[in-house]
């Protein structure tokens, strides 16, 4: 009897163990996937493009596809490859970190800069018009897929940056719950907003009271102003995002002078307001300072990624991509 009591009292620890283990993994998953937020909130303002033009019984389908592809992108190739880093070459991080953040600074600066030059689109009258809709359909979900994979890694990599030293399997499972959450977030938002317009249609017909009628008009009304302001803040949060990480990076290899000097600027600026508000307006000042080095360094990108890295892009994967429709 007292050996079976003393199996009961181990067995109740393994458990007590697990479930903290189970709150340590979703603390860190949460924490590391805060600070993917640029690149997931441009993955939500993105995705939907990619159902534009379909059927509306088509749209939950291929979203439903792009996310299983996301999740496989996600655990299956990169969760293993940010391991390897993590255990055997963690000097890789800062850098990959650093590309990914210039990456995002040049996909921000080109979209300023086709919306202030629209007529200056390389893909224009290029793109080839295919009849078959289920072919259009495949090319929609493996370009969205292909496209997931570089954001994918972007996120993976700066979660991964801020998980704190851990064991293995630690480390392991806070990625994929990342990942998923992750991956949950954005799909599901992106389902959300593409069926928000036939929810308002189906409230404005069908309402039994003019309340809702009119709550129906006022989303349908509403979405284009949506999705306009989700790619604002989406291109808002790349440049922001891509810039901090690459003055972080700096200071990481050893060039401390960008992130000092925007500290300094930022402590000036939250001293002229009064007290109570400084602290956010020095994490304000830092963030539009890191945002004004991400358009800059994204418009010195624009002409490397559009005449360099496309075109190699294009001779490795195949197809012509220009640097947008590599990034998107």
């Amino acid at each position: 009897m007292s050996g079976l009591l003393a199996l009961l009292d181990d067995v109740a620890g393994i458990a007590k163990i697990a479930a903290a283990s189970v709150d340590d993994v979703m603390g860190q998953a949460v924490k590391a996937g805060s600070k993917a937020a640029g690149a997931l909130i441009d993955d939500a303002a993105v995705t939907p493009k990619y159902v534009h033009g379909f059927e509306p019984a088509r749209e939950l389908p291929i979203i439903w596809k792009i996310a299983r592809g996301s999740l496989i992108n996600k655990l299956v190739y990169l969760l293993p490859v940010g391991l390897l880093l993590a255990n055997f070459a963690p000097w890789l991080i800062a850098p990959l970190l650093m590309v990914g953040g210039a990456y995002l600074c040049f996909e921000g600066a080109e979209k300023i800069f086709h919306a202030l030059f629209p007529g200056d689109g390389h893909d224009a009258g290029t793109e080839k018009v295919i009849t078959d809709p289920t072919h259009l359909e495949e090319q929609k979900v493996q370009g969205a897929i292909k496209t997931d994979l570089i954001l994918s890694a972007e996120i993976m990599t700066i979660a991964l940056s801020a998980i704190p030293e851990s064991s293995f399997w630690m480390e392991a499972a806070t990625l994929a719950v990342v990942g998923v959450m992750i991956t949950v977030a954005v799909y599901g938002s992106v389902a959300l907003i593409v069926k928000m317009d036939d929810i308002g249609l189906w409230l404005a017909q069908v309402g039994r009271f003019g309340i809702t009628r009119t709550i129906g008009r006022g989303i349908v009304k509403a979405m284009p102003v949506l999705m306009k302001t989700l790619t604002i803040v989406g291109t808002a949060a790349m440049l922001w995002v891509g810039g901090s990480i690459v003055v972080h990076g700096l200071g990481e290899i050893g060039w401390h002078m960008p992130e000092e000097v925007i500290h300094h600027a930022a402590v000036t600026v939250a001293g002229m307001v009064p007290e109570n508000l400084r602290g956010a307006a020095q994490w304000t000042a830092t963030a539009a300072m890191d945002g004004a080095l991400g358009v800059l360094l994204g418009i010195v990108l624009i002409p490397i990624g559009t005449k360099v890295v496309a075109p190699l892009w294009g001779a490795v994967f195949g197809g012509k991509k220009d640097g947008s429709t590599a990034a998107h």
